[in-house]
């Protein structure tokens, strides 16, 4: 009998089920298109008195960059202090034109449109052009130096009309993917690290306090002060500049400086802008102030290569204020009539007379994180602000006077805000893809380094590394790669397209990304992005839809 025996079942083992890494220890979050802790998206506004203070925080975190830039570039022209008011006037008046543009019939977004340093390199091939020559007066080398900025950004403004109104650069951005969006939009923030601890270290008794307590204030005070949360959230920028600027009063007129460096009373002291004293009162920015533009071809190539470089910047602070604002991301379309208007404000920044011309600020797309408040009405009444202290120059001048460590210490913030929602793409996209690690890796590394390469190595008088026969095509080259946005574009767009594309659909993110291509690819679109109601009637939908 044993023999015949049946065997006996065989046991059963039981097997933990299978469970996703890390499921045992916490929740696993799921990609989603909308941020968590967002109150306002873009068509959705707080009361009334809180629209005009957001407003007039914009207002101030945009004037940063103008105030920069125009200290920089007017005493190299020959101008005095009263051509650096006047200069930093028109810039803040057609950054109001340009916004309000953007705003209404452009992106839809709620983007401020401010002064580009991308057209720095260029400008100072124009004034080293200037330098040898013989002139009566400073002042007088300085308008010429105008009049020949004038006459590029003239022409050179129809490269970027033509781009945009014949769908070009919508074409071009239609290769985008999570993959190539993810590096562009982190070095639009990260890109500008020169701007940040490097500036506030200029002075840091009072750029550091500024920083610290900036995140003090506006992440661990309102926690603590649970009635004061929201206006601590929204306000604590506008609450820690004046705190900042206060001390940096009191250490002045206290003689903490009388017998500092040049440098370091120019970066702390209070009063050596010198914008108060010599701005006029009233002044309505006017076609040629300067005189006649002066055309020169060498010239308009250099403007040329900015206007590519602010195209690539602009399209990656796009993206961004639409993730911030809880809008989707922009049609192609969108993109390429943004970059169009972007021409036609840089046309009327040369009959207007500024100095470079504009870009989106990524800093105040940072704002809209910060702020948790994507609100387009908070932008356009920005621009009210901007107006008004462009127009009453004295009142302007206050602000424009607070010193730069104070700025350096909130970009810090800020474009690290913008560089994080960067990475917020990636859940899109397949993060276990080695291919797409790949191409993301290359194409932050060489976004930030070669731009660091050329910037190391161009000269105090905007020489750059490339140096052939031809100057004009020594800026184009040096101002693209100057710029991490533009090298990250180039780079990423590049791989993402050709190393194993057909294939890697999936991994990609192209079936979540290209709904989003053209505004009828998904119903949220027209919501977003859709002219107003009056406007649209006057304009052909042709021009918008494709």
């Amino acid at each position: 009998m044993g023999e015949n025996a049946p065997p006996p079942p065989p046991q059963v083992v039981a097997r933990p089920s299978q469970m996703p890494l890390g499921a045992a220890k916490g929740p696993i979050w799921t990609p989603t298109e909308q941020l968590h802790h967002l109150q306002y998206c873009i068509h959705s506004n707080p009361s009334w008195p809180e629209t005009f203070v957001l407003a007039f925080q914009h207002y101030v975190v945009m004037l940063g960059s103008i105030v920069i830039i125009a200290t920089s570039l007017v005493p190299r022209m020959g101008g005095d202090h009263g051509d650096k008011a006047r200069v930093i006037q028109t810039m803040l008046f057609m950054a109001a034109i340009n916004t309000l543009i953007q705003t209404l019939i452009g992106t839809r977004l709620p983007t401020v449109m401010t002064s580009s340093f991308a057209f720095t390199l260029p400008v100072m091939s124009i004034i080293n052009d200037y330098s040898d020559r013989n002139f009566r007066s400073e002042h007088e080398r300085f308008e010429t130096t105008m009049r020949t900025i004038q006459g590029s950004l003239i022409v050179a403004s129809f490269f970027n009309i033509f781009i945009g109104f014949s769908r070009a650069w919508g074409n071009f951005t239609r290769f985008f993917g999570p993959i190539v969006i993810v590096p562009v939009v982190c070095v639009v923030g990260l890109g500008l690290f020169a701007r940040g601890f490097p500036l506030l270290a200029n002075c840091v008794e009072i750029g550091l306090p500024m920083l610290i307590l900036l995140v003090i204030t506006q992440q661990y005070l309102r926690h603590a002060l649970p009635r004061a949360h929201n206006i601590l959230e929204r306000f604590a920028l506008l609450l820690c500049i004046g705190l900042a600027w206060s001390f940096a009063a009191i250490l002045t007129e206290a003689g903490a400086y009388n017998n500092a460096k040049q440098q370091t009373k120019q970066n702390c002291r209070t009063d050596r802008s010198y914008l108060i004293a010599s701005a006029p009162w009233i002044r309505f920015p006017y076609p040629f102030q300067w005189g006649k533009p002066i055309f020169r071809a060498s010239h308009v190539f250099g403007m040329m290569g900015a206007a590519i470089v602010t195209s690539a910047e602009s399209t990656g602070a796009y993206f961004a204020a639409a993730r911030l604002s809880g809008a989707t991301p922009p049609p192609a379309s969108v993109v390429s009539q943004s970059i169009g208007l972007q021409g036609v404000g840089m046309l009327l920044e040369g009959i207007f007379g500024a100095a470079v011309g504009t870009t989106a600020s990524v800093e105040n797309v940072g704002l809209l994180g910060l702020t948790h408040i994507g609100s387009r009405r908070a932008v356009q009444i920005s621009t009210a602000f901007m107006f008004f202290f462009a127009i009453f120059g004295k009142f302007g001048a206050f602000f424009a006077s607070i010193p730069l460590p104070i700025f350096a210490a909130m970009y810090c913030v800020l474009f690290g805000i913008v560089a994080a929602v960067g990475l917020t793409f990636m859940q899109f996209a397949n993060n276990n893809s080695l291919r797409n690690i790949y191409v993301l890796g290359l194409s932050l590394f060489l976004g930030i380094s070669i731009p660091q390469y050329f910037v190391s190595n161009t000269t105090p008088n905007g020489v750059g590394p490339v140096k052939t026969d031809g100057v004009w095509f020594d800026d184009i080259l040096n101002t693209i790669f100057s710029s991490s946005p533009t090298v990250a574009m180039i780079v990423g767009t590049l791989l993402d397209n050709t190393l194993d594309a057909k294939h890697s659909a999936s991994d990609r993110g192209l079936a979540w990304w290209r709904p989003f291509q053209s505004r009828k690819g998904d119903a949220r679109n027209e919501e977003f992005y859709s002219l107003p109601v009056r406007i649209r009637e006057y304009i052909p939908s042709r021009f918008f839809y494709y």
